[in-house]
């Protein structure tokens, strides 16, 4: 379910809206990189929770598409570009869209509101686990039609979550938000009645 085979070209053609976030990231961080101008990009965009005090509202969406280091973005997005994929087809453009940056945005939230004030963070783990958590709700509705799904989703899930807690500098706070926001959306977009209704006005 999550092996691509997709050259290239298919995978820009059959997932835009993956490969246009996977792009944004990329080109941010290489652009992060360059002297000066990555400075400005750190400084105004990190989600500063003191500085998002201040006003600076644009850092609860901003974190989503920075990262701390080559690594740190490797990971991320090898993640969407591994599980994002399946759940644009499944879900849609735009529903992806909402699971995605719904998750990031209130993980953002999350850490403002839990986290101490001097705390920054950047990372688009928080929307990447919202990923998780909608194919977690998937597997809530479909754990007996689709129990291969189950057997893949659920140990990665388990695995994602005592990572966060077993690796250093990770925003926990960010991750578990995103997790459960991610659930919640899908618990709504996959009810059987509404992938019903989603089948009749595609024929």
């Amino acid at each position: 379910m999550f092996s691509r085979t997709e050259n290239f070209q298919q995978y820009i053609k059959f997932y835009p809206v993956v490969s246009t976030i996977i792009a944004l990231n990329v080109i941010i961080h290489v652009l992060s990189m360059v002297p000066v101008l990555g400075d400005l990009i750190f400084n105004y965009g990190a989600g500063a929770n003191f500085l998002i005090s201040d006003g600076q509202w644009w850092r609860f969406i901003t974190p989503m598409f920075l990262h701390s280091g080559f690594l740190h973005l490797l990971f991320n997005m090898f993640s969407l570009y591994l599980f994002g994929p399946e759940l644009e087809k499944l879900a849609g453009k735009l529903r992806f869209l909402n699971i995605y940056f719904m998750a990031g945005l209130f993980g953002t939230v999350a850490t403002f509101l839990l986290q101490d004030a001097s705390y920054v963070h950047v990372g688009a783990s928080g929307a990447i686990y919202g990923i998780l958590g909608a194919f977690g709700a998937l597997v809530y509705y479909a754990r007996n039609t689709l129990p291969q799904l189950r057997q893949i989703i659920l140990p990665i899930i388990v695995i994602s979550i005592i990572m966060t807690f077993l690796t250093p500098n990770i925003n926990a706070t960010a991750h578990l938000t995103g997790l459960a926001v991610g659930f919640l959306i899908g618990l709504s977009y996959f009810h059987p009645k509404r992938i019903i209704g989603w089948k009749k006005r595609k024929r």
